[in-house]
């Protein structure tokens, strides 16, 4: 198992007290991408601790996960880039700043999980953690011609400091280790992500998971041979995550109950409406069925 170990912020990160675009001027990282479809994605959602030190920065349709540790913070994924600014006033809104973001982890290459990274890394200065796939889109700002999704994806802001993670990859900040794992398929760069977070003795294994779902623009057919090492891929992420530890599933996209166990949570902590050691295995088994549907068809 690999270890990155986190080091200090950029000279900027350190000299600068908040992002370095004003509200109101325009700001090439955050102008909107596919404003009418990311609509639905972006549906007010308050921060909220979800459980020991991990929080939820994100909204009704794309989940951003928040993790503390005793260096800073970590982020995961960064959304569109017109939702930069309520990221950034979530994490606020927590008691923290944008600046104690030392790491930025990706789980996927695509506008909508990745659109906002580049702004968010240039306002906190952290560094971008994300598989070797992954980032060599980031770094291009998408246009992946093999992206089974490709005729219908956005470009978005190209993200220039990055570190590769391989599969298995350990990456401690702090106190805190969160451990990579590749689950291609959705994209071939696809990552999910987990770590341990404890309430008094009572710690849960967290699975920040990288979509599965099997979805494809018109005309890409998932029988063609040519298209087979997605097929193959998507297999392989379904045993990996069935057979993940996981306490609490975090899915880049929420799931439909995810706002109902939100307010049960917000009124009671106890018991965490998010814990379900099912939820990876169950997460897999729909996605495996969606696949199989595809090929049948």
């Amino acid at each position: 198992m690999r270890t990155w170990t986190a080091i200090g912020i950029s000279v900027a990160g350190i000299c600068l007290g908040g992002p370095a675009w004003a509200a109101g001027e325009d700001d090439p990282l955050t102008r909107p991408i596919a404003p009418e479809s990311s609509k639905r994605w972006l549906a007010p959602q308050g921060p909220v601790r979800l459980y020991g030190n991990s929080y939820l920065v994100g909204f009704g349709g794309l989940n951003v996960a928040l993790i503390r540790t005793s260096a800073g913070l970590i982020l995961i994924d960064g959304a569109v880039p017109q939702a930069v600014r309520d990221v950034e006033a979530h994490i606020a809104a927590l008691g923290f700043s944008i600046r104690d973001v030392k790491l930025i982890l990706s789980t996927e290459p695509h506008f909508d999980h990745a659109g906002g990274i580049a702004a968010l890394a240039r306002d906190s200065g952290a560094t971008v953690i994300a598989s070797a796939a992954g980032a060599a889109v980031l770094r291009t700002g998408g246009g992946d011609p093999d992206d089974p999704q490709a005729a219908w994806l956005e470009r978005f802001p190209a993200v220039g400091k990055l570190r590769v993670a391989r599969d298995g990859a350990a990456i401690r900040l702090g106190d805190t280790i969160v451990t990579a794992h590749a689950t291609p398929g959705h994209t071939l760069g696809s990552m999910s992500w987990n770590w341990k977070s404890c309430e008094g003795k009572a710690c849960r294994t967290i699975v920040f998971g990288a979509s599965l779902n099997p979805v494809a623009a018109d005309g890409w057919r998932f029988v063609d041979p040519a298209h087979a090492p997605f097929v193959d891929a998507f297999r392989t992420s379904f045993a990996r995550v069935k057979a993940m530890r996981c306490d609490m599933l975090i899915p880049s996209h929420p799931a439909d109950d995810q706002a109902a166990r939100l307010a049960r949570l917000r009124k009671a902590r106890t018991p965490n409406p998010f814990v379900d050691p099912n939820a990876c295995r169950v997460y897999a088994q729909r996605a495996e069925a969606a696949l199989a549907k595809k090929l049948a068809e």
